[in-house]
């Protein structure tokens, strides 16, 4: 099976989003990532959608999301084409036996503090899906108290937007 990452524009109305899941759910796509936002019009919504697949039965899909009245472009992503990331929040034990090496390890990721107590630290990391992964991975060898991410965000790289692309 293929993962695939899929940007659907939709109109800003409630229950569209029900609808593009319902969609996943029927055709049996587990859905790994799902991030919902407004764009830079209030009309429009960007659900980005990361799932894996057969490719025929992906493409299936991509075609009856294209029927919804309300979807008005969708946008395959590859790493080829676009620049994607996540956010991570991870909250850790804040052991002094242990607070150097987590420290070391924040860094050579890129992670940056964001709150700092007694009991814990809090630490904020955005970036490739699999850097996030390998940095949770990491970070397992110490006493983990919550973790909180989002999905994949994705955008085409150079001039061309998924607005370019609207059926109305």
């Amino acid at each position: 099976m293929s993962k695939y990452t899929v940007a659907v524009l939709v109109r800003n109305q409630s229950g569209v989003l029900n609808r593009v899941t319902s969609l996943f759910r029927r055709r049996q796509f587990n859905i790994s990532a799902l991030t919902v936002s407004e764009t830079e019009s209030s009309e429009l919504s960007r659900i980005t959608v990361v799932f894996e697949g057969e490719e025929d039965y992906k493409q299936q899909l991509v075609n009856q999301l294209y029927k919804l009245p309300d979807v008005c472009s969708i946008k395959e992503f590859n790493s080829d084409n676009s620049i994607s990331c996540e956010l991570l929040l991870i909250k850790l034990v804040n052991d002094p036996d242990t607070r150097d090496e987590i420290r070391t390890a924040s860094e050579a990721f890129g992670a940056v503090v964001v709150d700092y107590s007694k009991e814990s630290i809090m630490l904020r990391l955005t970036d490739e899906s699999h850097k996030i992964d390998d940095f949770i991975n990491l970070m397992r060898d110490y006493t983990i108290l919550e973790i909180c991410r989002t999905g994949s965000v994705s955008l085409e790289k150079g001039g061309n937007t998924i607005r370019q692309m609207i059926n109305f």
